[in-house]
Protein backbone atom coordinates (compact mmCIF):
# COMPACT_ATOMS: atom_id res chain seq x y z
CA UNK A 1 0.00 0.00 0.00
CA UNK A 2 2.81 2.42 0.81
CA UNK A 3 4.36 1.68 -2.53
CA UNK A 4 1.09 2.52 -4.33
CA UNK A 5 0.70 5.82 -2.48
CA UNK A 6 4.33 6.71 -3.12
CA UNK A 7 3.95 5.97 -6.83
CA UNK A 8 0.80 8.07 -7.04
CA UNK A 9 2.47 10.98 -5.26
CA UNK A 10 5.53 10.74 -7.49
CA UNK A 11 3.29 10.81 -10.56
CA UNK A 12 1.43 13.86 -9.25
CA UNK A 13 4.65 15.72 -8.46
CA UNK A 14 6.07 14.92 -11.90
CA UNK A 15 2.87 16.06 -13.60
CA UNK A 16 2.87 19.27 -11.57
CA UNK A 17 6.49 19.98 -12.48
CA UNK A 18 5.78 19.34 -16.13
CA UNK A 19 2.76 21.67 -16.05
CA UNK A 20 4.82 24.36 -14.35
CA UNK A 21 7.53 24.04 -17.00
CA UNK A 22 5.12 24.10 -19.95
CA UNK A 23 2.84 26.92 -18.72
CA UNK A 24 5.33 29.79 -19.33
CA UNK A 25 6.03 28.51 -22.83
CA UNK A 26 2.31 28.37 -23.59
CA UNK A 27 1.83 31.90 -22.23
CA UNK A 28 4.73 33.20 -24.31
CA UNK A 29 3.27 31.59 -27.42
CA UNK A 30 -0.12 33.19 -26.72
CA UNK A 31 1.50 36.60 -26.21
CA UNK A 32 3.37 36.22 -29.48
CA UNK A 33 0.13 35.44 -31.28
CA UNK A 34 -1.48 38.51 -29.70
CA UNK A 35 1.37 40.75 -30.85
CA UNK A 36 1.20 39.26 -34.34
CA UNK A 37 -2.53 40.04 -34.50
CA UNK A 38 -1.89 43.65 -33.48
CA UNK A 39 0.82 44.02 -36.11
CA UNK A 40 -1.47 42.54 -38.73
CA UNK A 41 -4.08 45.17 -37.93
CA UNK A 42 -1.63 48.09 -38.22
CA UNK A 43 -1.06 47.76 -41.95
CA UNK A 44 -1.43 50.66 -44.32
CA UNK A 45 -4.62 50.71 -46.37
CA UNK A 46 -4.35 49.88 -50.07
CA UNK A 47 -5.82 53.22 -51.06
CA UNK A 48 -6.27 56.68 -49.55
CA UNK A 49 -9.32 58.85 -50.09
CA UNK A 50 -8.55 61.81 -52.34
CA UNK A 51 -9.96 64.25 -49.77
CA UNK A 52 -7.73 62.80 -47.04
CA UNK A 53 -4.67 63.04 -49.32
CA UNK A 54 -5.47 66.66 -50.16
CA UNK A 55 -5.95 67.53 -46.49
CA UNK A 56 -2.66 65.85 -45.55
CA UNK A 57 -0.93 67.68 -48.38
CA UNK A 58 -2.26 70.98 -47.00
CA UNK A 59 -1.10 70.13 -43.48
CA UNK A 60 2.43 69.46 -44.72
CA UNK A 61 2.52 72.50 -47.01
CA UNK A 62 1.36 74.73 -44.15
CA UNK A 63 4.15 73.27 -41.99
CA UNK A 64 6.68 74.36 -44.60
CA UNK A 65 7.13 71.37 -46.90
CA UNK A 66 8.06 72.61 -50.37
CA UNK A 67 7.51 69.12 -51.76
CA UNK A 68 3.93 69.06 -50.51
CA UNK A 69 3.33 72.61 -51.73
CA UNK A 70 4.52 71.70 -55.23
CA UNK A 71 2.50 68.48 -55.44
CA UNK A 72 -0.81 68.66 -57.21
CA UNK A 73 -4.09 68.17 -55.40
CA UNK A 74 -6.02 65.06 -56.38
CA UNK A 75 -9.27 65.74 -58.20
CA UNK A 76 -11.61 63.66 -60.30
CA UNK A 77 -10.86 60.48 -58.34
CA UNK A 78 -12.39 59.03 -55.20
CA UNK A 79 -9.16 57.50 -53.96
CA UNK A 80 -5.49 57.08 -54.86
CA UNK A 81 -2.91 54.36 -54.20
CA UNK A 82 -1.41 54.47 -50.71
CA UNK A 83 1.99 54.97 -52.35
CA UNK A 84 0.95 58.57 -53.13
CA UNK A 85 0.52 59.23 -49.43
CA UNK A 86 3.62 57.35 -48.27
CA UNK A 87 5.72 59.14 -50.86
CA UNK A 88 4.37 62.51 -49.75
CA UNK A 89 5.11 61.71 -46.09
CA UNK A 90 8.60 60.36 -46.78
CA UNK A 91 9.53 63.38 -48.90
CA UNK A 92 8.30 65.82 -46.26
CA UNK A 93 10.07 63.86 -43.51
CA UNK A 94 13.39 63.97 -45.37
CA UNK A 95 12.91 67.65 -46.18
CA UNK A 96 12.12 68.52 -42.56
CA UNK A 97 15.07 66.52 -41.23
CA UNK A 98 17.41 68.34 -43.59
CA UNK A 99 15.98 71.73 -42.63
CA UNK A 100 16.12 70.98 -38.89
CA UNK A 101 19.51 69.26 -38.68
CA UNK A 102 21.13 72.22 -36.85
CA UNK A 103 18.51 72.45 -34.11
CA UNK A 104 19.61 71.46 -30.61
CA UNK A 105 18.62 67.90 -29.68
CA UNK A 106 16.25 69.12 -26.96
CA UNK A 107 14.14 70.86 -29.62
CA UNK A 108 13.92 67.83 -31.92
CA UNK A 109 11.93 64.64 -32.11
CA UNK A 110 12.94 61.99 -34.67
CA UNK A 111 15.61 64.35 -36.06
CA UNK A 112 13.17 67.17 -36.88
CA UNK A 113 11.52 70.00 -35.01
CA UNK A 114 8.59 69.04 -32.84
CA UNK A 115 6.25 71.14 -35.01
CA UNK A 116 7.38 69.29 -38.14
CA UNK A 117 7.09 65.94 -36.36
CA UNK A 118 3.54 66.77 -35.28
CA UNK A 119 2.61 67.91 -38.79
CA UNK A 120 3.86 64.69 -40.38
CA UNK A 121 2.06 62.53 -37.86
CA UNK A 122 -1.12 64.54 -38.23
CA UNK A 123 -0.96 64.13 -42.01
CA UNK A 124 -0.30 60.40 -41.67
CA UNK A 125 -3.23 60.00 -39.28
CA UNK A 126 -5.47 61.94 -41.67
CA UNK A 127 -4.68 59.43 -44.41
CA UNK A 128 -4.73 56.39 -42.12
CA UNK A 129 -1.09 55.56 -42.87
CA UNK A 130 1.09 53.99 -40.16
CA UNK A 131 4.30 53.22 -42.03
CA UNK A 132 6.06 55.36 -44.60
Amino acid sequence: MNRTVRSALTTLVAAGALTAAVAPVAMAAEQTRSVARVQAQVRNPKTVKADAYNQARSILANAGSQTAAKSHPIHGKNDVPVSYGTSLLASARDEFRTADKNLPPKDKKSDMSIAHYNAIHSAAKTMGIDTW
